[in-house]
């Protein structure tokens, strides 16, 4: 039996709601669930399944409601400097260490080397850590920079690199070195205006 377009359309949008359930991203969930349920209610509407276009527009409407809440929430950032030896960096790294090879292939927790260390708070909830030391006298070479799943919006990225980035010039460094650790982890460096050196590395000059 031939599907029509309009069945296809209302496939793909069960299919795009239930993606969107699997997303760890309120962001990304709302979002995603925004698109499958717009679709959901158009194939509602055009079918004559009154109840299911009202119920999808509904849900449109939700998603808006909590983007917009989102989007313009006043967040405040603050990072909170750790001692090499703070238990609940190291109990951070075992609980996330899953989560973080994802991203960091072969990170492992070297104290006498990530000596400038912080985690990031968010309206005063631990949501990333960033660990980091000197090299070749005026470089910041990256170890980890890390955001638990909940917060991955590159907030987080923009707060360090756009804000904290004062005090790292304060510092002393005129450029900040991050490794080509994955693919995902390369896309946020582009993101954040970092670019690739000839060392298969990004980096981004401090002003």
């Amino acid at each position: 039996m031939e599907l029509s377009v309009i069945q296809i359309i209302g496939y793909l949008a069960s299919i795009i709601i239930a993606l969107s359930m699997t997303m760890n991203s309120i962001v990304k969930f709302r979002w995603i669930n925004l698109i499958g349920a717009s679709s959901m209610s158009a194939y509602g509407f055009i079918f004559g399944a009154i109840p299911v276009g009202i119920l999808n527009g509904f849900i449109v409407s939700v998603d808006v409601y909590y983007l917009l809440q989102i989007y313009n929430k006043r967040e405040i950032f603050e990072t909170l400097e750790i001692r090499a030896e703070n238990k609940y960096l190291i109990r951070f790294l075992e609980y996330y260490n899953n989560d973080i090879q994802k991203f960091f292939p072969g990170f492992s927790y070297k104290p006498e080397l990530n000596t400038i260390s912080f985690f990031i708070l968010r309206n005063m909830s631990v949501t990333g850590i960033f660990l980091a030391h000197r090299e070749d006298g005026e470089i910041l070479k990256i170890g980890l920079d890390y955001v638990i799943p909940e917060y991955r919006d590159f907030k987080n990225g923009k707060y360090i690199f756009n804000r904290v980035k004062n005090r790292f010039v304060g510092m002393g460094f005129t450029k900040i070195i991050a490794p080509a650790s994955s693919k995902q982890y390369i896309n946020y460096l582009k993101k954040l205006n970092f670019y690739e050196n000839n060392n298969n590395q990004y980096e981004i000059i401090l002003k």
